[in-house]
């Protein structure tokens, strides 16, 4: 678990630690703010007066941002965010941190490739879903030994969405766009991509200066408001099951989650485990190091701190850029 959500550490410890781990090199806003939420006693008294789980920084920043915060020095946000923060507290006690990046996609996809179809695509923590679409975005896949990128469409052209992800290491370029027939998904409070106020909630969960991301947010909705997936609202360890046996059959199942697991204490996150596990077909997971007990984490690849573990199976395959940026495959176990 990231110390920004790790609801037992101090306030200030989870802004400092998100402002040089988590923000740095990713948004210089964000590392501001964080960095000086970390020494503001006078915020983090106004933050001490949220329940613990909800003083994480990503949902505090974006809160303040649906509600007009700029990008800016501290000292402005620290002023607005004093003057607003009656505003702030309501939209933080009633919202979460979903964000719905589809640009994960294309960490799921070259396994996903490989996986013998037609598929049936059931997601953990889906928000509104925009990640159960690998088969409707583009992808342009580099390679440091490759000068051609390597070019996957959809069968009926290049899609809204095209998604750039570096590939490291012995990494399999996918050559396929999986067979999608079944997508379905769980989340406590699932998001309507047909709402505009939904939509408007994850576009404040973009960190600011990631406009591309903002871009292809808008664009993925509109492809999945389309065909809206069918979401489920509970607990995930409650559901997971029961969502399962509704696939089809004749379909192979892969269950998925990426960044969702953290939140849950381990008694949470191994019951997880253990139900997936009875299920039939296939478990992708992308998480936090330390996260899904029992996968044999490779610290001999090169990684980044912030990178996740991507294994299928309980078995590593890559580190992640959480963000869908990059893929680093370990090899074959």
């Amino acid at each position: 678990m990231s110390t920004s959500t790790d609801a037992s550490a101090t306030t200030a410890e989870r802004y400092r630690v998100f402002a040089e781990v988590e923000a740095r090199r990713m948004s210089a806003t964000y590392e501001r703010w964080a960095a000086g939420v970390a020494t503001d006693a006078s915020v983090l008294d106004l933050l001490d007066t949220l329940p613990a789980p909800k003083r994480q920084p990503n949902l505090v920043f974006s809160a303040s941002r649906l509600l007009g915060a700029e990008p800016g020095p501290y000292a402005a946000f620290a002023d607005w965010l004093h003057m607003h923060w009656n505003d702030v507290r309501e939209i933080v006690l009633t919202h979460a941190t979903q964000t719905n990046e589809a640009a994960r996609c294309a960490l799921h996809l070259p396994v996903l490739a490989g996986i013998d179809g037609p598929i049936a695509l059931l997601e953990v923590g889906a928000s509104a879903g925009l990640c159960l679409y690998p088969d409707r975005y583009s992808y342009r896949y580099s390679a440091p030994t490759s000068a051609e990128p390597g070019r996957l469409d959809p069968a009926d052209g290049t899609s809204a969405v095209v998604l750039d992800c570096e590939l490291r290491g012995p990494a399999p370029v996918p050559r396929r766009l999986p067979e999608i027939v079944w997508r379905a998904g769980i989340d406590l409070n699932p998001l309507d991509v047909r709402s505009p106020d939904d939509v408007a909630w994850l576009d404040a969960l973009v960190w600011p200066e990631h406009d591309d991301r903002r871009a292809r947010l808008r664009a993925a909705a509109g492809i999945a408001a389309v065909d809206p997936p069918h979401l489920v609202s509970g607990d995930l360890n409650e559901q997971v099951t029961a969502l399962a046996a509704a696939a089809p059959g004749d379909a192979t199942l892969v269950v998925f989650h990426t960044a969702v697991l953290m939140y849950l204490d381990e008694d949470g996150r191994d019951r997880f485990a253990a139900q997936v596990r009875d299920l039939p077909g296939h478990w992708l997971s992308v998480e936090a190091r330390r996260v899904v007990r029992g996968i044999r984490v490779r610290d001999d690849v090169p990684n980044a701190s912030s990178d996740l573990v991507l294994a299928l199976d309980g078995v590593q395959r890559a580190w992640a850029q959480p963000h869908g940026r990059a893929l680093t495959w370990v090899g074959t176990p």
